[in-house]
């Protein structure tokens, strides 16, 4: 795969981005879990699935360092 840069400014957008889009899966947990449950057809994968793969991938472009990756999820 090849290389992908980001400049500082759009790294820290995506980030935020990201960031907003866990708190508002966090907002109005009930209903958006049952809709991404439609969507995707299978229980394994959930809001706290999908809120750990966004924290994740925001980690990754910010180099976040305050340990929110490895805490538990929050219900």
């Amino acid at each position: 795969m090849p290389d992908v840069t980001l400049t500082p400014d759009h790294a820290a957008e995506l980030t935020e981005l990201l960031e907003f889009l866990n708190a508002w899966l966090t907002s109005d947990y009930h209903p958006l879990n049952a809709s991404l449950h439609q969507f995707v057809g299978h229980p394994a994968y959930d809001i706290e699935r999908l809120k750990a793969d966004l924290t994740r991938f925001a980690f990754l472009l910010s180099g976040d360092t305050d340990g929110a990756l490895f805490e538990p999820p929050q219900a």
